[in-house]
């Protein structure tokens, strides 16, 4: 892919031209999350970290562009390469995200991002260009209603929240209370590697690299929280969550064999809920779940209401949109006998597979 340092864009006569430029280190990494910060349609994965995560942590190049008029940043788009011999090439905003596209202040500084990530595409040859989407900016393009997020308003009182998930859900986060569940915070990832590596396994999913993981606490650091389950010391469920504004984003969560009896992530769930909403937070994004599997019924079971995202495509050397996810029955014996593989073996040759699912 080339790499222009900037690709100047002329706007209407009546304001001034906007710049679109790609986003390098020094003062431009801050000015981009103070955009994020003020933009109310930004969201924790337009942050400029990821840029550092994509390439450092799982080895994918990232062209983040930005759009500025007069020297003020009006506009952002993150962008990640995937290359895979496997699943094919795409350039995706923001991939291993749940939202993503471009922000901007206006219609035109939009239009000039997603210009160039058109430009990119082509050029680089890829299969699609895919921007992740909580609102629909292109009807006109071929899309996906494969996936919801489930997002809600929590209050101050850990007790009302309590109250206000649904009685048979609620009897399960007061079983794992019973059962004499604890939850404490750790400053690493290793621990929580462990447990979710050993989910995913169990789910036939291939699991991230570990350094994928220090990345993130490396790059996002407080912002990015592990909380622990243990039950009698022992360790049974762990959950990597997002700090963004004033919500909480649990993210990459999983447990033992031991869980399930316990209740430990039902406990968990609510330990990440509990504690955030007494630090502050004030709303809870469970993330996206795909239609038609456990996990979107789980969400539903928390009193969540799906909202749907809107991932929208452009076609470069693909004939068709691209369907890379467990519920493709092309990858049914795949995931059966990935299950099977031992623990260890799945943690040594997963990641060479999961770094380009995107």
């Amino acid at each position: 892919m080339d790499s222009p340092s900037t690709v100047p864009a002329e706007s209407d006569a009546s304001t001034a031209a906007i710049r679109i430029a790609r986003l390098e280190t020094g003062a431009d990494l801050a000015r981009w999350d103070a955009f994020v910060d003020r933009h109310p349609e930004a969201t924790f994965f337009h942050r400029a970290g990821w840029k550092q995560v994509l390439e450092q942590g799982l080895g994918h190049r990232a062209p983040f562009l930005y759009a500025e008029r007069d020297g003020e940043l009006c506009g952002i788009l993150p962008l990640g390469e995937i290359r895979s011999l496997l699943f094919g090439r795409a350039l995706i905003s923001t991939p291993f995200c749940v939202y993503g596209g471009a922000v901007a202040d206006d219609p035109e500084a939009r239009g000039l991002l997603e210009a160039e990530a058109c430009r990119l595409a082509e050029t680089a040859g890829v299969g699609h260009l895919e921007l992740r989407e909580r609102e629909p900016h292109h009807p006109d393009w071929p899309g996906k209603a494969l996936y919801a997020t489930f997002r809600r308003a929590i209050d101050p009182d850990p007790e009302r929240n309590l109250q206000q998930i649904p009685r048979k859900q609620r009897a399960m986060v007061r079983k794992g209370i019973k059962a004499g569940l604890s939850s404490r915070f750790d400053d690493g990832v290793d621990a929580l590697y462990r447990v979710y590596s050993e989910s995913v396994r169990n789910l036939g999913t291939p699991v991230f690299p570990r350094r994928y993981f220090r990345v993130l606490k490396q790059v996002f650091g407080d912002d990015c929280e592990v909380l622990l389950v243990e039950h009698q010391g022992a360790l049974v469920s762990g959950v990597m969550s997002f700090r963004f504004r004033d919500e909480v984003l649990p993210y990459y969560g999983g447990g033992t064999q031991a869980a399930r009896a316990l209740k430990a992530n039902d406990f968990m769930y609510w330990e990440v809920m509990r504690r955030a909403c007494v630090e502050g937070a004030r709303l809870f994004d469970f993330g996206r779940s795909k239609r038609g599997t456990g996990a979107f019924d789980f969400k539903r079971n928390w009193g969540f209401e799906p909202e749907p995202l809107h991932y929208a495509y452009r076609l470069v050397r693909a004939s068709e949109l691209p369907d890379v996810n467990p519920l493709n029955p092309k990858y049914r014996l795949f995931i059966a006998a990935w299950k099977r593989l031992p623990l260890p073996l799945s943690q040594l040759i997963g990641p060479l597979l999961a770094r380009n699912l995107g």
